[in-house]
């Protein structure tokens, strides 16, 4: 059954990978449209066509590897200088650029022919370009709001799960309690799971965060707990004991010093563990997680040499991974079969999909915005750049100039997909043969 979750976890997030580059695609296709450019084709995936079905005068269909997709536009670039003597010249480069001006003539029908990209208004390219990774955006946080506002997060509520029925040292690997051990506050004023708590000395708590703060700061004091029993209330007396307890940071990991020794603290202790249950988040917290999200790998992104360089020497040294750090699709197929299967109820599952998917678009919208070619953010560049030559020329009275030629591009385009290449193969190999966990 692990296995089958497992297998699940991963079919799932791959159909999910699919529907994001259809949705990206689609954020390209339909302004596209709107302003009359000729699409050629809209597909999902590369490689082998699958399934296709041309409708009026777009083909639509899905290829045999589902890791991007595209849709093919008339006039990506200005049609082609006339040759004077018939000779390409220059070598490798200038042969690929002359292939990629050959291949963008094909879709352009003639000089007359205006339902073409490059002689769209520069606001209308930019356009075109952003709507693929703003449909990613957009994805990411319809789910995040259906994660925080209709699934809700776990959170620690004043429901007592258990009583601890003795003191037990900070740090100690004992179990049990021995008969020498006492009795914890909380079972000694008659705490049972299931109680909750309404409120303590007189302070109304809606989490166990608050009903914590306020135990941990009054050790030796007798505090009036009203709690709810069976639909009734009663209040009990509890007097929290000064007791030695770890500290941990914000996710409920242990914090160590400098020798990687868990750090301690003296504060009230009662002896009560809370019920974890999914509360739902106002309707912003979905949005608000995106926009941090969008941050997050944005900083990724900026150290992103750094990062491939470290997942390298990790790769080759077996060092424990970043948990922070990039993923390939790989990592994060393994990763979604890890959530799947691991025990717990169903619901949480889903959540972690969820989130995981909606990370995953994140990095699609934050990636594809590089202001490098052929990724979108190159193609906004050459638009800008196409318009601020267009306005200094109307500045200055100047005849128009003519449409940037991004063919001259190839070059760094050609460095920039082998670098894109050999990061992403690092990336896989490390996800295959050290990959990172989360449990």
């Amino acid at each position: 059954m692990t296995v089958l979750a497992f297998i699940i976890g991963i079919l799932i997030i791959v159909v999910g990978l699919a529907v994001s580059i259809a949705l990206h695609e689609l954020g390209h296709l339909l302004p596209a449209k709107k302003f009359g450019v000729r699409v050629g084709q809209y597909m999902i995936g590369f490689g082998p066509t699958l399934w296709s079905r041309r409708k009026g005068e777009t083909e639509y269909g899905f290829k045999a590897i589902p890791l991007g997709g595209y849709i093919s536009m008339a006039g990506m670039y200005p049609p082609s200088p006339k040759q004077r003597d018939g000779r390409a010249g220059g070598g490798f480069f200038a042969a690929m650029v002359q292939d990629a001006r050959s291949a963008n003539d094909e879709t352009v029908l003639g000089d007359d022919d205006d339902r073409v990209f490059y002689k769209l208004p520069v606001w209308k390219r930019v356009v075109i370009m952003l709507g693929g990774p703003t449909m990613n955006l957009l994805l990411a946080i319809v789910l995040f709001a259906i994660l925080f506002s209709g699934i809700g997060v776990a959170t620690s509520s004043t429901t007592v799960s258990e009583v601890n029925a003795c003191m037990l040292p900070a740090g100690t690997t004992q179990t049990e309690c021995a008969p020498t051990d006492p009795q914890t506050p909380a079972a000694k004023a008659g705490f049972l799971p299931g109680d909750t708590m309404m409120s303590i000395d007189g302070t109304p708590v809606a989490t166990f965060a608050e009903a914590s703060a306020i135990i941990q700061a009054s050790p030796g004091e007798s505090l009036a707990v009203v709690i709810e029993r069976d639909g009734a209330e009663q209040t009990l007396t509890l007097t929290p004991v000064l007791a030695e307890r770890p500290v941990t940071d914000a996710q409920g990991a242990p914090v160590t010093d400098a020798n990687g020794d868990p750090v301690t603290q003296d504060v009230g202790f009662a002896g009560i563990r809370p019920t974890n249950e999914l509360m739902r988040q106002p309707l912003w917290a979905g949005p608000q997680a995106a926009f941090e999200n969008v941050g997050a790998v944005a900083g990724i992104i900026v150290q992103l040499p750094v990062k491939i360089y470290d997942t390298a020497v990790s790769l080759f040294t077996g060092a424990e991974r970043d948990p922070n750090g990039p993923l390939s699709v790989v990592g994060v197929g393994v990763i979604a079969g890890e959530v799947a299967a691991t025990d717990a109820p169903i619901i949480n599952r889903v959540s972690g999909l969820i989130g995981l998917l909606a990370s995953l678009n994140i990095a699609l919208f934050v990636f594809n915005l590089i202001p490098l070619l052929p990724l979108d953010g190159g193609h906004v560049v050459v638009a800008l750049w196409d318009g601020i030559k267009r306005t200094w020329a109307k500045i200055f009275r100047r005849p128009p100039p003519k449409p940037v030629d991004a063919t001259k591009l190839v070059p760094v385009t050609f460095v920039v997909v082998i670098l894109l290449v050999v990061m992403g193969g690092i990336l896989i190999l490390a996800d295959l043969f050290n990959p990172v966990s989360l449990f």
